[in-house]
This record gives structure tokens, sequence and C-alpha cells, in this order.
């Protein structure tokens, strides 16, 4: 069993989705993948993920209303195989955290496209922000999130 940790600022909006789409794809393909999300910072605790993002998301089929946000802690770099950052930022301080709480895990830090980028370097790195954009943001920022899950999924099937 693989543990994969989905990691945004807030883990309302970004985190939250990439969860989702892997729970869904996980299910799809059968995979013994065990995935959560959680955020950088500590603002959403206890909260449901963004309603924008959870329209959006439920628009594609994938309800994440259940979720709730959590901040990211030491025993995340014990537990997960896989942690995978949304953005340039949020790498920064989970790699930042894991050396000083768990220096032997930091290689389990990611950026969450990173392969999707590397494959056609036509694609972002980062999955931006939709938090204070429009509903244009929002529907962006999943097909990325989605791109990058397939990709990441595909992966664990090798």
């Amino acid at each position: 069993m693989k543990n994969v940790l989905m990691v945004c600022l807030g883990n309302i909006c970004r985190s939250p989705a990439a969860e989702g789409f892997f729970r869904h794809l996980i299910k799809e393909h059968r995979l013994p993948i065990d995935v959560d999300s959680a955020g950088t910072s500590d603002y959403h605790i206890g909260e449901a993920p963004d309603p924008r993002m959870q329209q959006v998301m439920l628009s594609r089929g994938i309800d994440i209303s259940a979720l709730r946000g959590r901040q990211v802690n030491a025993a995340d770099f014990e537990r997960f195989d896989h942690i995978y950052a949304m953005d340039g930022s949020n790498f920064a301080h989970l790699t930042s955290l894991a050396e000083q709480c768990a220096p032997e895990h930091a290689h389990k830090v990611e950026l969450f496209l990173q392969t999707l980028h590397r494959d056609n370097r036509s694609e972002p790195e980062e999955v931006p922000d939709p938090y204070f954009g429009g509903q244009a943001g929002f529907e962006a920022c999943v097909d990325l999130i989605q791109r990058g899950a397939v990709k990441r999924i595909e992966q664990f099937k090798e």
C-alpha cells in the first residue's frame, strides 16, 4: 500500500481537488493507494473545501464535500511515501519542514505537476491558486489537477 499526500496552502482548493481525483482514479483502477490532503498553513483547519471548488469537482462527478482542512505535521513525513506540493512556495515550505523534523524523508516531497511538465514542457510546473480568481480560474485549476492526477496514477500502475 502506497500513501500519498496532496498539499497546498490552505487545504480548501487545490489539494482537496487532487485528493478527490486520486480517490476517483484509485477506485477506477483498483490500486492499493491511500490518499490524503493537507495545507501548509493553519488558515482553514476543520473547514470543508471552498464551495467553488466543490462545484467544479461535482460537475466532473467527484464529491469532495466531506473532506476537511488540516495542516501538515511532522508525522506526515513518516506516514506518506509521496508528498506532492501544488506550487513552489508550498514545496519550499515542505522541504524546509522536512529538513527540520525528518531530513531522511525530504526526498518524498515533489511538485505535483513535475512529471507532467517534464514530459511536456508546455505544461506548467505549478498548479495556480484559484482562491482569489473567478470561476474560470477554478476550472483551469481543476483541468491541470486532473491531468496531473492521471499522469501520477499512470506511474503507480507501472
